[in-house]
């Protein structure tokens, strides 16, 4: 029988996660710098506004970044193991990961942005 919340799962899942989250960390300089943000905009949103969606968004944002900075090393890594000398079609999968990063840091920051200029108006 199939258990809704099957806590063994769920355990071993979060350790996976947490271990990526570390390794990520620890050896791909993006995502610990990300967390430095991310570990800022926190506090920085209390100050910024008091609208609680907005402080969702702001946050959420950076967590976006973080989020598709994690899978950009994801598929990275996966390129270089599996196509570990120069390739072009492989060079169009990194760009394009790369891409998205940009993209979710261009919509973070016009958000901050956003906020700033109403929390200096």
């Amino acid at each position: 029988m199939l258990r809704l919340l099957d806590f063994k799962r769920l355990w071993t899942a979060f350790c996976h996660s947490i271990n990526g989250l570390k390794w990520t960390a620890r050896y791909e300089t993006a995502v610990l710098q990300e967390l430095v943000v991310l570990a800022m905009a926190i506090p920085l949103s209390f100050i910024v506004t008091d609208i609680i969606s907005l402080r969702i968004a702001l946050i959420g944002t950076v967590m976006l970044v973080l989020i598709t900075e994690l899978i950009n090393t994801a598929i990275e890594t996966l390129c270089d193991h599996v196509a570990p000398e120069v390739h072009p079609n492989i060079k169009v999968v990194k760009d394009a990961a790369a891409s998205s990063v940009f993209i979710a840091i261009l919509l973070s920051s016009l958000l901050w942005l956003y906020a700033m200029l109403q929390f200096f108006h």
